[in-house]
């Protein structure tokens, strides 16, 4: 274990209240105090057992009086239980002069984001100063594991306690409260990184970094790897010593001299493959790739960890080129809106990191929907949806209550440089209710809570143009490796991949103006290099500001790239596609609008074996409670399975199990993303498939099961579905190149983009390619 202590932790000046609107009724020095054993660093994941102390103050705790231990909302620990001493999370609570106290846990017993509450209520006696209530989390002594710590690291984990002496229902919390540290544990995997693409003779970097089970990078590491280049790269070493103590390792002031294409493969002592980086393109090229995470939250609002470690965390521990901050405006105090820019000003460096100011516009579903906030410069005016947890209301006088209100806000003020995002969280973007395209940008299709390509149905079916961004909207304080841990989060967090001219703030701005990206479902390959451009036989005009929102400057064009807005009177259309990933490519869906035009897959139907490959996939809603339990069974009945391979099982508390010869089970949700398995068959055609979920079942001869999708649905206000097709014995296409003929429509938009999935699990989306006649 990694020797490190988390002491109390304090307020700091840009904290407000907890609860209630009277803040300090009762001097905090009297309200008493709480203390954890043991205390000290434990590991992320593991089971652990702690007493909780807590000792009354001046007051005691009347009758009917209450004391709360709360968790963060991000928090994926074990729930607190009662009913079971033999199993895990079990907690006992005690009074010290046998009042009789009532139990409870409420997942929302608390102002967020202490939300996760234990409540525990006297209802019989009373506590004098010098009482103690003593509450054991994770209680061992009948067998039980103890209790599940989360999954990510923190270096101050509170048990926040807060108390009501009283009995007026106004909790205050304690001036200081009981910390532990959470940390990572030792590596299972190695991750390494490139840069997507540079130019001949410029530097760059190696980036690697071990991670524990759950995502966390590790400080634990010990080993040397020896370092094999697909072709030449100046500067690389044979191997790369990874000591314990740092979190990741840069091997810098290396380069290509030549035009190509590169790869990095890390070995162990005994040979293995143990991590391989994207591939890199070395080309002279004007436009250059950089990726970014620009929406997340720290603690400050309602995050993990600072706001000062989650910029760090990106461009240390991702290797991300870009970050932004995007905390809940409500929660946003005029203080820490601040200190916000005095970090993202000293964080920000050009050529090598970006930080861009902003936050989340989070206005209910019904006021048009959480929106991010980007601004070129700090000390812009934060236009809140509401000060719904902010005492001060000094600025509250900028508040815009709608989404229409915001945008008319930056129009009034003239600040045309804003650029914003329809984000789905918790709350939803109703870009139906309010959009503004001179700001509103891009549309967020996947993010930690899923994926949601319904909301780029949702712009075009009203005529929108814009551009795709994936993002993590992590709480977890990891911006750029966003994993999902142990809760109802089934998604890794996605990456975005800009297309600029060089790494800086006007250049990303000038980049998602122009919708010039590509989004990714994030994870170790989630860096593909995509390439999409459109060739015209007649020439047209190529538009960056949105022509039909008002007077925009055009140029005769005879190609585009994405997020080019095109009026091409006459023509037609030809799509290049060149795509390489560190995985197999499985498909490449070419899309115009919501139609699919083709499926391109990198083998042929003679190439197909007996590896079979089913899929789920879906929301429930568009709301918070999204998920889709797809817990269920497979049977091959007649047939026997040699080896199977979850796909996308991301939550580590969700696994795939084979029962016996022919059956598999598993436990598994999507919010909006997909999972499922690939299953290596003794015969390719013998028997049958029978599926049993709780939302699709069917039965299905293996002989029919072939190159195109059967699909099972069961939409229902969201697309639900299950997919079985056949692949080859071995993909081994990490390549993709081709060319289309794109049919276009002489009315409307037609809004061309392609949608890949590779076979570890990983999609991409480019932002459309916006035709018209």
């Amino acid at each position: 274990m990694t020797e490190k202590t988390a002491e109390s932790r304090q307020a700091r000046p840009w904290e407000e209240m907890d609860s209630g609107v009277i803040r300090h009724p009762i001097p905090v020095d009297q309200l008493g105090h709480a203390r954890i054993e043991p205390a000290g660093a434990f590991t992320a994941g593991s089971y652990a057992s702690f007493t909780l102390t807590y000792t009354a103050g001046t007051f005691g705790i009347d009758d009917s009086g209450s004391l709360r231990v709360c968790f963060r909302f991000a928090s994926d620990q074990g729930n607190p239980q009662f009913d079971d001493p033999a199993g895990a999370n079990y907690c006992t609570v005690e009074a010290s002069n046998g009042a009789v106290l009532q139990v409870r846990w409420d997942p929302k017993g608390n102002v967020r984001p202490w939300d996760r509450t234990l409540w525990i209520k006297v209802v019989k006696g009373y506590l004098k100063e010098g009482d103690q209530i003593v509450i054991r989390f994770g209680v061992t002594d009948h067998g039980g594991k103890g209790m599940r710590l989360q999954t990510f690291c923190e270096d101050t984990f509170e048990f926040r306690v807060l108390v009501d002496p009283i009995a007026t229902f106004n909790f205050q919390t304690l001036p200081e409260q009981p910390a532990i540290a959470i940390v990572p544990d030792a590596p299972e995997r190695y991750v390494a990184v490139l840069p997507t693409r540079r130019r001949p003779g410029e530097k760059f970097s190696l980036k690697v970094k071990g991670e524990d089970k759950w995502g966390n990078p590790s400080d634990r590491c010990d080993a040397v790897l020896t370092v094999e280049a697909s072709s030449k790269i100046d500067g690389l070493p044979d191997a790369i010593e990874m000591k314990p103590g740092p979190f990741a390792f840069e091997l810098e002031g290396l380069s290509v001299a030549e035009p190509g294409e590169v790869s990095v493969c890390l070995k162990d002592a005994a040979g293995r493959l143990v991590a391989e980086t994207n591939p890199l393109v070395v080309e002279d090229v004007r436009l250059i790739h950089f990726w970014g995470d620009l929406h997340g939250q720290s603690e400050e609002t309602i995050g993990t960890g600072s706001a000062r470690a989650y910029f760090a965390f990106a461009r240390d521990r991702a290797f991300v080129d870009a970050c932004g901050h995007q905390g809940n405006d409500f929660q946003i105090s005029d203080a820490f809106w601040a200190e916000l820019g005095r970090i993202t000003r000293e964080f920000d460096a050009p050529g090598s990191f970006i930080a861009l100011p902003g936050y989340e516009w989070s206005g209910n579903t019904a006021l048009g929907g959480d929106r991010n906030v980007f601004f070129p410069v700090e000390d812009r005016i934060i236009r809140r949806s509401s000060h719904a947890l902010i005492e001060d209301r000094a600025t509250a006088k900028y508040d815009c209550t709608t989404a229409g209100e915001l945008f008319e806000a930056f129009a009034e003020a003239g600040e045309f440089d804003v650029v914003c995002f329809a984000h789905c969280g918790g709350r939803y973007a109703d870009i139906g209710i309010a959009h503004d395209g001179r700001f509103e940008k891009s549309v967020e299709v996947h993010s930690s809570w899923g994926s949601f390509e319904w909301l780029l149905h949702d712009a075009f079916a009203f005529g929108y143009r814009v551009g795709v961004v994936c993002n993590s909207d992590g709480h977890k304080g990891r911006p750029g490796a966003s994993y999902p841990g142990a809760g109802k989060f089934g998604a890794i967090g996605g990456l975005t991949c800009y297309l600029m001219e060089e790494l800086s703030r006007p250049a990303l701005l000038d980049c998602l103006a122009k919708r010039r990206h590509y989004g990714t479902t994030g994870g170790p390959c989630g860096r593909p290099v995509i390439d999409l451009k459109a060739s015209f036989s007649e020439e047209g005009t190529l538009y960056h500001d949105d022509p039909a929102l008002g007077p925009a400057e055009g140029r005769p064009a005879r190609e585009a790239l994405m997020g080019d807005i095109v009026h091409l009177p006459a023509g037609e259309l030809e799509l290049s596609v060149s795509i390489a990933a560190n995985s197999s490519v499985e498909r490449v869906d070419i899309f115009n609008g919501r139609e699919l035009v083709e499926t391109v897959r990198p083998y042929g139907e003679k190439d197909l074996g007996p590896r079979i490959r089913l899929l789920w996939e879906g929301a429930e809603y568009r709301g918070r409670f999204r998920e889709v339990i797809w817990d269920g069974t497979a049977r091959f009945e007649g047939n026997r399975i040699l080896s199977a391979r979850p796909v996308n099982f991301l939550n580590r508390d969700k696994s795939l199990v084979q029962e016996g010869p022919d059956k598999l089970s598993w436990k598994a949700l999507t919010t909006g993303n997909f999972g499922g398995f690939d299953v290596d068959l003794e015969s390719g055609e013998a028997g049958g498939l029978s599926l049993k979920t709780p939302l699709i079942s069917f039965d299905l001869p293996l002989a029919e099961i072939g190159y195109e999708d059967k699909v099972f649905d069961a939409s229902g206000e969201l697309p639900r579905f299950v997919t079985v097709f056949r692949l080859p014995a071995e993909n081994a296409h990490r390549h993709l190149a081709f060319t289309r003929k794109v049919a276009l429509s002489e009315k409307g938009d037609n809004a061309v983009y392609i949608r890949l999935t590779l076979e570890d699990g990983t999609r991409a989306w480019t932002s459309p390619i916006y035709l018209y006649r």
